[in-house]
């Protein structure tokens, strides 16, 4: 199973010319379309969280790896930032609208479209891996 290995930095512009240039390349290129908005929906929601939450606006490395594996990627991507509070994933619980001053709804949709989510820090690293299933994707 190859690996290819994405390198970014945290912030807004970065984070999305890092998301673009990811989409285009291998594996996501062979994707079929759905399978490709969901992978952008989950990555585009896992960076910002890092660049907003993690790295609190400054700048800092972000890594994504990517497999390929039959009917599913298999996703890891790690930082240097801040940890998660309680060193943990966020509640699967759906917030109410009244509880969120802006957005908030991202981990809802991760866990809505990704599975086998696990969180771990590692020193003074954050890794969080999941999978996409992708049974629409070509190729």
């Amino acid at each position: 199973m190859a690996e290819t290995a994405i390198e970014l930095t945290s912030g807004t512009k970065s984070v999305r010319d890092g998301l673009r240039r990811a989409l285009r390349g291998p594996p996501f290129d062979r994707l079929a379309m759905a399978d490709r908005s969901n992978a952008e929906i989950v990555l585009a929601e896992v960076l910002n969280n890092i660049a907003e939450h993690a790295y609190a606006g400054r700048p800092g490395p972000i890594r994504l790896w990517v497999a390929r594996e039959p009917g599913r990627l298999c996703l890891r991507v790690e930082d240097e930032g801040r940890p998660m509070p309680g060193h943990r994933l966020p509640s699967d619980r759906l917030p109410a609208p009244g509880e969120l001053a802006e957005g908030g709804f991202g981990w809802h949709l991760i866990r809505a479209l990704a599975s086998d989510l696990r969180y771990d820090r590692c020193g003074s690293l954050n890794r969080l891996c999941f999978h996409l299933r992708t049974e629409q994707s070509a190729g």
